[in-house]
Formats: structure tokens, C-alpha cells, sequence
């Protein structure tokens, strides 16, 4: 599990994004999110991807966690995914991002927003 900090979106300026290389589970820090979340983008070269964001509350009556949604990104290409402020965990100020399978070829970029 790895500690990733976002980068704040260009305002204008002409900027080169950091690409980072993920590992199973990456967790992004409460101070890492803007305003209104984050923005994730995944870039694959080769290797197909399901990127997931955990839900950190449960469901009302059972305690269980929530169903995450997976956001399947191709072999080659890039996607885009919304990360709210509500996926921060209030108790450890983390949010989680799992990836599936194997992750040669792929990195993401993180952005406040």
C-alpha cells in the first residue's frame, strides 16, 4: 500500500503531470483532496486494468460495506474517475484505490480539484 499526494490542476499554466506507478492498493490522504475531491486518470500501455474506489461507510441496517464499483480501463488507453470527499475514511483521513490484476504498463496521475 503506498501513499500518493495529488497535484493541483493548471490554472493557466503549462504544466508536465507526474505519473505514478500503482500498487494493489494506493491510499490518497485527507489534505490530497480539493475542494470538491480529486480526479484520477489511469494511463495503460499494454496491461488492462480495474480501478476501484473503496466506499469507506456501511449500509444503514447490516454494517456491511457498500458495493464498489470497478472502472475497467483497456489494455491501452486512459480513463478518468471522480474521487468524492466522501470516500475519505473520517476515522483514518485516507481514501483507498485498489487496482486489479497484473499493473506493468500502468500509471495514473492525481489531481486536486
Amino acid at each position: 500500500m503506498a501513499l500518493v499526494v495529488s497535484t493541483p490542476l493548471p490554472t493557466g499554466a503549462l504544466t508536465t503531470p507526474v505519473p505514478i506507478t500503482p500498487t494493489a492498493s494506493d491510499t490518497i490522504a485527507d489534505a490530497s483532496f480539493g475542494p470538491n475531491g480529486c480526479l484520477l486518470r489511469v494511463i495503460t500501455t499494454g496491461t488492462a486494468t480495474n480501478v476501484s474506489i473503496l466506499d469507506p461507510g456501511v449500509t444503514p441496517g447490516l454494517g456491511n460495506p457498500g458495493t464498489v464499483p470497478a472502472l475497467a480501463a483497456p489494455s491501452t488507453g486512459s480513463r478518468m474517475l471522480p474521487i468524492p470527499r466522501g470516500a475519505v475514511n473520517p476515522v483514518t483521513g485516507l481514501a483507498t484505490v485498489t487496482f486489479s490484476g497484473a499493473l506493468t504498463g500502468v500509471t495514473y496521475e492525481l489531481y486536486r480539484i
